[in-house]
């Protein structure tokens, strides 16, 4: 392992399918700068390569110690996962400058495994494929630990795409699952985030104009729409294209909806869609507490649900909480977790882009212990 104070900056990278999140730490560990930008990766490597010189440039560095997850490989122009880990993994350490070392999620904080080469990626492929949620709750769990002297928390993180739910108990995460299936399987992984799930996905009949109608079972709307509709969904983080191409303004967005109901945006007024808008978020929390419901009987199983904490990450932190205080239940942001010399935007920001600020912080105490 190599001492971070031979090098001038620690950047994490949380490689995604639709965006590419950084956040770069000095030789102190303390965070410096966050970073997302869109990356359609399902294009091909071209988009992930504009997207970190688009990233470079804001940090306006050329060598650090650089630690990487992902979740790209699961994007369509790979033939399968172990062959996207390997391209995505390749081409960041032919990218970029300084030492590169890739997360496999194995092992705790302590364990010098959970960082690797690119020569060792290949083998240990399937420890590397999605494992940014685990560097997530990995430090979450610490930090819970270390500075609100708990015992056992849930991290919700609510993306753009998914949610993850992990217990954390005794400073360490506590799961069932650890690849995406069986993740899937337990109710650790669910598919359904803020801003890009299809509406369809959401519910199959919803209600409108003081009735239930069918919802559509085509790609007219996602869930950007509803909570631009509803003001949850602030403009800095609405990075993903809508499902029709067009503007993201409020009437586009009604527009979009009306479609799922079989309407023009024209054949009622805004309130209307409003109001459809917001039956559509009733579904995605109902939903979402159902699950947070079984993650904490798991918890409560162990022994350790009394004075659980429900924390909240990602773009949809908006919704953690609201669920948290429905079931009335101790909220955290995850950025209460933070140091608290960190300014409120940069918190902000960090919340959003957890898993890379995350991988930063480990890397960078692994390599302060080695």
């Amino acid at each position: 392992m190599n001492n971070p104070n031979q090098f001038n900056h620690t950047i994490g990278w949380d490689v995604g399918g639709a965006h590419l999140k950084a956040a770069l730490l000095d030789t102190s560990g303390a965070l410096l700068q966050v970073v997302q930008v869109p990356c359609a990766l399902w294009r091909g490597l071209p988009e992930l390569d504009a997207a970190i010189d688009e990233v470079l440039n804001h940090f306006e560095v050329k060598t650090a110690l650089h630690a990487i997850t992902m979740t790209g490989e699961l994007v369509d122009i790979f033939a399968n996962r172990e062959v996207g880990v390997n391209a995505i993994s390749a081409f960041m350490d032919a990218k970029l400058n300084g030492v590169k070392l890739f997360y496999t999620g194995a092992g705790t904080l302590a364990d010098s495994s959970c960082f690797l080469s690119l020569s060792e990626v290949s083998q240990s492929w399937q420890s590397i494929a999605s494992a940014n949620w685990l560097a997530s709750a990995c430090f979450s769990a610490h930090q819970m630990q270390t500075l609100k002297n708990s015992n056992s928390a849930l991290l919700v993180d609510i993306g753009s795409t998914t949610t993850d739910f992990v217990p954390l108990i005794n400073g360490q995460p506590s799961c069932l699952g650890f690849t995406d299936a069986a993740r899937m399987q337990f109710e650790e992984l669910v598919y359904t985030g803020v801003i890009r799930t299809p509406l369809m996905a959401l519910a199959q009949k919803i209600s409108f104009n003081l009735g239930v109608t069918s919802v559509a079972a085509e790609f007219f709307a996602t869930s950007g729409d509803v909570y631009r509709l509803t003001g949850d969904l602030l403009l800095a983080d609405d990075m993903a294209e809508t499902a029709d191409g067009k503007d993201k303004s409020i009437f586009s967005s009604a527009r979009r909806i009306a479609r799922m109901v079989g309407h023009d945006v024209e054949d009622a007024d805004m309130i209307s869609w409003h109001q459809l808008a917001q039956a559509f978020k009733d579904k995605q929390i109902e939903r979402l507490t159902e699950v947070t419901k079984v993650n904490l009987d798991r918890i409560a199983k162990t022994g350790n649900g009394r004075g659980i904490s429900i924390i909240g990450a990602g773009v949809g932190r908006f919704l953690v909480k609201q669920i948290a205080e429905k079931m009335h239940l101790n909220y955290l942001d995850v950025s209460d977790l933070f140091n608290c010399n960190i300014e409120t935007p940069r918190q902000s920001q960090a919340s959003v882009c957890l898993p890379a600020y995350a991988v930063a912080c480990l890397v960078y105490q692994h390599e302060i212990a080695a």
